[in-house]
């Protein structure tokens, strides 16, 4: 009984901070610009109002229109039950838990695109043919340096895998993994989540017909993705166990809002890559990950 609570406190703390990122985010992009900005809390407004709309069908959609927003929102949260926080470790762990959190987010890519596909538009299709091409070059990048975790502790628990100092190739894996962060959660320089040119979209594309419920799962899935990500980010670089839980609480709170305030300057200082760059700097952090695996097996492995 006192597990199954803990796992519901758990969820419920993901799904409620989550919308809390793209706020700050949109908060620094203000301030840098010299703007007052949306409220931080803009997101859970949005998510409110849509929530009560109804939802408008094309008349060309499958089922699998509906369906791939919810599978792809339920992949996500069940990825962040797999993710420890610091001393208090995760709500399910088991040996091999860090595959399941990989194939977790390559479903909920699946299911976002499968979902743009169904509406039968060529424009949706596009966008998702952008997300899949892309996506390779990152998930190369985010396995190799959950490979070099793994190498560094001779563990392929996530509880363990961040549980221990990185060493040599902390740098190296922050700035791959921060680099990853970036392009799965389709933020500048890759994708703008804000941009109104619809020849350079690739993940607003794909959600242009969603509306009401549909699209807030959109967007939820979205916020708690980033957070998964910043999390994941700080812990691989930041190893908490050895602080007492209130201390290391703090800390990835910190950390995270470190990054999330990261992401915002680099949105304010640099403006989106022309596609042909994109998969040039995708490689650049495949190669930083690659030489903290390196780094890792040469010098660091337990």
């Amino acid at each position: 009984m006192i597990a199954i609570l803990e796992i519901i406190l758990r969820l419920a703390l993901w799904l409620v901070l989550a919308p809390l990122l793209p706020g700050i985010i949109n908060k620094v992009k203000a301030w840098v610009a010299g703007r007052k900005g949306p409220p931080v809390l803009q997101l859970y407004y949005d998510l409110a109002r849509l929530w009560q709309k109804g939802v408008v069908l094309s008349t060309l959609a499958s089922p699998g229109f509906i369906a791939g927003p919810a599978v792809a929102w339920v992949a996500l949260v069940g990825a962040a039950l797999l993710l420890p926080l610091g001393p208090a470790g995760s709500a399910l762990s088991f040996r091999g838990d860090v595959l399941l959190l990989v194939y977790l987010f390559a479903v909920a890519r699946f299911c976002t695109a499968w979902a743009a596909l169904e509406t039968g538009s060529a424009f949706e299709g596009m966008g998702a043919a952008r997300e899949v091409s892309y996506a390779v070059l990152a998930e190369a990048a985010l396995i190799t340096g959950i490979l070099s975790l793994s190498v560094q502790t001779g563990s392929v628990t996530l509880a363990a895998m961040l549980s221990q100092p990185v060493g040599a190739g902390a740098v190296l894996l922050a700035a791959g993994l921060f680099a990853v962060l970036l392009a799965e959660n389709c933020r500048v320089p890759f994708d703008d989540p804000n941009t109104h040119l619809e020849l350079t979209m690739i993940h607003e594309v794909m959600v242009l017909d969603h509306s009401g419920p549909p699209l807030a799962a959109v967007l939820h899935g979205a916020a708690v993705k980033l957070l998964l990500f910043a999390v994941l980010l700080s812990q691989a670089v930041l190893p908490l166990n050895g602080l007492p839980p209130l201390l290391a609480a703090v800390t990835l709170g910190a950390a995270v809002l470190v990054v999330t305030v990261g992401v915002g300057l680099v949105e304010s200082l640099l403006a989106r890559f022309a596609f042909r760059r994109v998969p040039l700097l995708l490689t650049t952090a495949f190669l930083l990950c690659l030489f903290a695996l390196l780094l890792a097996w040469k010098g660091g492995a337990t």
